[in-house]
């Protein structure tokens, strides 16, 4: 399956940031199946849709944050869930982690935030072949400068 095969769906109570996020995805190569406002619509999104991944917004209207919606769905469906937050206080990210999500990005971010983070999510549920033996070239560990994965933090 390739990247372009990866269907997406969207819980972010934002429509600018929702819209934001798709015209991301799609840049990045991303099917864009679903958007989602509040805990109920991800749900039914989930159950018609069979997205890859989720990306979810931890502050969502309704009855139902983000981290309960993903701990739902987690008990229907083993999806990769991708947390997005503006906030992230102690209290937050310690409820997050009880979900065990496969990622957690804060707002803004950037493209390659997105790519890295639905990456090594979407990896996670692909079969993987046998470890190859360790390498003794250090050269086959080394990073570039170039390297996209290495771009400078933002300033606080």
């Amino acid at each position: 399956m390739t990247q372009m095969d990866k269907k997406i769906l969207i819980v972010e109570d934002d429509e600018v940031i929702q819209q934001l996020i798709e015209w991301r995805l799609k840049k990045l190569g991303y099917a864009v199946c679903g958007k989602a406002t509040n805990a109920e619509e991800a749900f039914s999104h989930v159950l018609e849709t069979e997205p890859d991944a989720i990306l979810m917004d931890i502050h969502l209207e309704g009855g139902m944050d983000g981290i309960d919606a993903a701990a739902a769905i987690r008990k229907m469906n083993k999806l990769p869930i991708i947390f997005l937050t503006a906030e992230s206080s102690n209290e937050e990210l310690q409820r997050a982690k009880q979900v065990s999500p496969d990622g957690f990005i804060l707002k803004p971010f950037k493209d390659v935030d997105l790519r890295v983070a639905l990456n090594l999510a979407l990896d996670t549920t692909v079969e993987k072949t046998p470890a190859a033996a360790p390498c003794d070239d250090e050269a086959d560990l080394t990073l570039t400068l170039d390297d996209p994965l290495l771009e400078p933090p933002l300033p606080p």
